[in-house]
């Protein structure tokens, strides 16, 4: 192209400049934020629970959105600065974390594949879209392990805030379901 300074091998439409830094500072920032894992189920990635709500440049800065799994999940102040780290650790010491409350998070939210990394970990994963049945009355939950529906709830309460503890009658194996939130 005449007239026009470009990178060898670079495609035309890149251009390069600060316009292709700034895109990469975001792709880089989200790459990162993603990649950190729930504190409290590791197995999970910030982009698998679907808390990861968007990354921008505002005002020069990176921001970088997080949702909380619920108002007052004890993980929240943790997840913050894990997300800062990684961004630092990736170059971006300068970025944000913004929390956005609107939209609430919804066990709707996790990925397909966050979906089968839980059951893979042992954990019943929420079953589709969250309904008021779901909230407030008997739902069906799937052993994780043997994939049997007869199971029963042991107590509202699992190893964290957001997991009940459930037993299967078929094999006998306690195990905690993700509630539907």
């Amino acid at each position: 192209m005449a007239g026009t300074a470009q990178h060898a091998g670079a495609p035309p439409f890149l251009g390069g400049g600060e316009l292709r830094r700034a895109d990469l500072d975001l792709e880089r920032a989200r790459a990162a934020a993603a990649a950190v894992p729930d504190p409290e189920i590791p197995v999970l990635t910030l982009e698998d629970l679907g808390v990861l709500r968007g990354v921008e440049r505002r005002e020069g800065r990176v921001v970088v959105k997080l949702t909380p799994t619920y108002t007052g999940c004890p993980a929240t102040q943790f997840i913050r600065l894990a997300v800062e780290t990684a961004l630092a650790l990736a170059g971006l010491a300068d970025a944000r974390v913004e929390t956005v409350l609107s939209p609430p998070w919804s066990t709707d939210d996790i990925s397909a594949e966050g979906r089968r990394k839980l059951k893979a970990y042992g954990i019943a994963p929420p079953a589709g879209k969250a309904s008021v049945r779901a909230l407030f009355g008997e739902e069906t939950v799937a052993c994780p392990r043997c994939g049997s529906s007869s199971t029963s709830r042991i107590s509202e309460f699992g190893s964290t805030p957001c997991k009940a503890l459930w037993r299967c009658e078929a094999c006998a194996e306690p195990f905690d379901a993700f509630k539907c939130l």
